[in-house]
């Protein structure tokens, strides 16, 4: 067994718990809230949240957790788990089944466990470090293009976007410079579909832990690149991301570091 399979077989069960939640109340109209001006909150993701904590520290009680809902059990233990409840809440609220649970498992700082679950698809993607990434438990892989041009990429825009950085500059050169740009609420699947193939490439502005933990050690494993417009290595608790196959990772971020509008 390796050193971190517990952590990932708990990941994945509870995910799928999470993700039944999600289906259950998918075509329900549950209680809905604002945490700001366009930031929504349901029933579904305190739910979620709940169970997910519950069930992970009765398992693991030494661990730490940092969850978006508001969890933030931080004690300085070895392990942390990065929770996102509802990744794509906006689009569970108005029915777009574009949305999943993300679970991500820290290790002194390292992420080492990934588990993204899409309820509505029922596809999950997992991954531990030096383990390889799956989706429902065959082996995946970054794409092979390597020309921008013939692209299909993935982007978000930040819950802020009436101020000044907006991403909608870049989102208009990098969609002139591709093959077509893809914004679909929610940047877990999009790093597992960078992951698998689907995506080439996947950058987004003012992101959270929980929104990239799961997905880049996804990605990582799958053959991917992920770091900020600087070209540092990704780190998840800085507010900018490019990911990639590799392959066009270069040609993006040019595009991304020319001056925003």
């Amino acid at each position: 067994m390796s050193a971190y399979a517990q952590f990932l077989e708990a990941a994945r069960a509870v995910a799928r718990e999470a993700g039944e939640i999600h289906r259950r109340d998918f075509h329900r109209r549950g209680g809905v809230s604002f945490k700001g001006e366009i930031d929504l909150i349901t029933e579904t993701d305190t739910a979620s949240q709940a169970l997910i904590h519950n069930r992970l520290a009765a398992q693991f009680p030494g661990h730490d957790f940092l969850g978006e809902e508001g969890l933030r059990s931080l004690t300085g233990a070895e392990f942390r788990w990065v929770i996102d409840p509802l990744d794509g809440t906006t689009n569970f609220a108005h029915r777009f089944p574009w949305f999943c649970v993300s679970l991500g498992l820290e290790h002194r700082g390292a992420l080492v466990v990934g588990v993204v679950y899409n309820a509505i698809s029922n596809e999950l993607f997992s991954a531990e470090a030096g383990g390889g990434a799956f989706l429902n438990g065959e082996p995946i892989h970054v794409s092979s293009i390597d020309d921008i041009g013939r692209g299909l990429l993935a982007t978000g825009f930040p819950y802020d976007i009436r101020e000044s950085r907006t991403n909608i500059a870049a989102h208009d050169r990098v969609l002139i410079a591709s093959q077509a740009v893809r914004r679909c609420g929610s940047a877990a699947i999009d790093l597992c579909y960078v992951a698998c193939g689907r995506f080439e490439a996947f950058w987004e502005l003012k992101l959270n832990p929980w929104d990239t933990a799961a997905g880049l050690v996804v990605l990582a494993e799958a053959g991917g690149r992920a770091t900020d417009f600087e070209g540092r290595p990704a780190d998840i608790y800085r507010p900018e991301l490019c990911a990639s196959n590799g392959l066009v990772h270069e040609a993006l971020l040019k595009l991304l570091n020319l001056d925003y509008s």
